[in-house]
């Protein structure tokens, strides 16, 4: 424990436990004043407002010893969508468990600890779910799905990893991408608010509700997710993406356009015929430099 500098040794022969050991490992985080603000609140709310509150509850735990708990409390309280299979009838949660569990604990290990008066926030609403930290990114909420992990807190990270919780190998975000294609939801929001990030997941929204922004922002990140497996996003991936039946390949044309036009995606190669067009982030194009 003193090693990981959970602990240290003082020079009255006694140990004092560090903040490292005590976010991570104490019973209760209230004895300790100066992270006693860091505990996570789980917030949730009647309709889409914070108008009424159904239930609140504040964290007392260690981010370590409490992690598991935290999630199983959060997906208890997330609502539930019945689904008939062929034989059977399975009632499945709102969103996916692994997206939930990975934005949680990017909030916990990502936050900044030198914001005082203010710690990580789930809030539970009908139709969303906000995950916020104090701190703002140390990268472009545009580009959490491609680019290498970069902690604020590396030895909170480090342990996080050691222990099962974490990976700190930069794949949670495309696991939430990934998961939220996977049961047909709206892509998810990654945004700055003052000095706070936020992730936003949507509840099911089929592809006639969604509006332009969320049809762009599906797309792109689509194409992120796409070329980060050295994939491209083509008609026939965005007809998987949003469940476009084969027949219907007009409609998928038409969300290329809208993320074209937006410029989110460009052509990789543009000499290519229509029918086998693909397509890459804005980011991913090659400068007139590389191009020289």
């Amino acid at each position: 424990m003193s090693a990981d500098e959970l602990i240290i040794h003082t020079d009255s022969g006694r140990w004092n436990i560090t903040n490292l050991g005590a976010i991570l490992f104490a019973k209760r985080l209230a004895d300790f004043r100066s992270i006693r603000r860091k505990a996570v609140r789980v917030v949730a709310y009647k309709g889409n407002s914070r108008v009424e509150t159904i239930r609140e509850q504040e964290g007392t735990k260690g981010y370590a010893v409490g992690f598991e708990g935290l999630i199983n409390f959060i997906n208890a309280l997330i609502p539930s969508n019945e689904v008939i299979t062929k034989a059977l009838r399975k009632t499945l949660p709102m969103y996916p468990e692994l997206a939930v569990r990975e934005l949680v604990v990017n909030a916990l290990i990502h936050q900044d600890f030198f914001i005082s008066g203010s710690g990580p926030m789930v809030e539970i609403f009908t139709d969303r779910m906000e995950i916020t930290n104090p701190g703002r990114p140390l990268v472009q909420t545009d580009r959490f799905l491609d680019t290498p992990p970069r902690s604020k807190n590396e030895a909170l990270a480090s342990f996080m990893r050691r222990i099962g919780v974490c990976e700190e190998r930069g794949s949670g975000i495309d696991k939430v991408v990934f998961q939220t294609e996977l049961y047909q939801l709206p892509a998810p929001v990654f945004e700055v608010v003052d000095d706070n990030t936020r992730a936003v997941l949507f509840s099911h929204r089929p592809l006639t509700k969604m509006d332009k922004a969320d049809r762009v922002r599906a797309c792109y990140l689509h194409s992120c997710l796409k070329y980060v497996n050295r994939e491209y996003l083509t008609n026939t991936s965005v007809r998987e993406r949003f469940g476009i039946k084969p027949q219907n390949m007009a409609t998928a044309s038409r969300l290329i356009k809208e993320a074209l036009e937006e410029k989110v995606i460009v052509p990789y190669d543009v000499s290519a015929a229509p029918k086998l067009m693909k397509y890459i982030p804005w980011w991913a194009a090659p400068t007139e430099m590389e191009t020289k």
